[in-house]
């Protein structure tokens, strides 16, 4: 149980950091942080909860992130269903605090976005959904390789969150462009239920395109892995 409130907690300041860096903080008069500010905020929040609680859970946030692990062997099956439910509310706990808020200054309006995901239309650049759909699969892929690679016993201690939160700032710098960045089902779904209509429409591809794309990242590090290991 203490693992599922670590993930829920985790997730709650992904979302509320990520998400509220760009309702909140993105194009603030003057002084906005803009893409750079908002992609810097998203991998912020990983590296803090790594050293936070990834003694305690592992830090996972993200359901593609569990599924991954569970496709490349780090994770059991039996606990997958509960740190995605824990980290779908963690998301929705922050949507909802951030739209409380956002809201409270005048003129706001969720329909404007509220930091969700989308293509088409909803695209911030006017991407289709082939482009968007191909953006998250190789995105979370490359995400879970890093994921997979720092985590590795192999590889030097102490330093996985700064590689999976740099991984996951230079992300966003490609691809909010794009879709404005989801590879993380729960963090996608935490905004569109505030925003509805087409946010929810278009949830789908923002859960199907990250777990594709952590199933095969997982698949690809399992076989250089292994191969390096036994090179070794």
């Amino acid at each position: 149980m203490r693992s599922y409130v670590a993930e829920s907690l985790g997730t709650f300041w992904l979302v509320l950091g990520g998400c509220g860096s760009a309702v909140i903080a993105a194009a603030f008069p003057e002084l906005g942080i803009g893409l750079l500010g908002v992609s810097l905020a998203f991998g912020l929040t990983v590296l803090t909860m790594a050293y936070a609680i990834g003694h305690i859970s592992g830090c996972h946030l993200n359901p593609a992130v569990s599924i991954g692990l569970w496709a490349g062997g780090r994770f059991p099956a039996n606990q997958l269903l509960p740190y995605i439910v824990a980290q779908v509310v963690g998301a929705l706990i922050a949507g909802g605090v951030l739209y409380l808020i956002a809201t409270g200054k005048g003129g706001f309006d969720v329909t404007g976005g509220f930091a969700s995901n989308g293509y088409g239309d909803h695209s911030p650049g006017g991407y289709s959904m082939f482009a968007a759909l191909l953006t998250e699969i190789v995105m979370t892929m490359m995400f879970l390789l890093v994921i997979l690679g720092a985590t590795d016993k192999r590889a030097p201690k102490g330093m996985a969150p700064i590689a999976i939160g740099l991984c996951l700032t230079l992300i966003h710098l490609i691809s909010i462009p794009v879709t404005n960045t989801s590879v993380n089902p729960a963090r996608s779904t935490g905004v569109a239920l505030f925003v509805g209509d087409w946010a929810v429409a278009q949830l789908w591809l923002f859960w199907v395109a990250p777990i594709m794309g952590a199933v095969a990242g997982a698949g690809i590090y399992r076989y250089i892995g292994l191969a390096d290991s036994e090179d070794s």
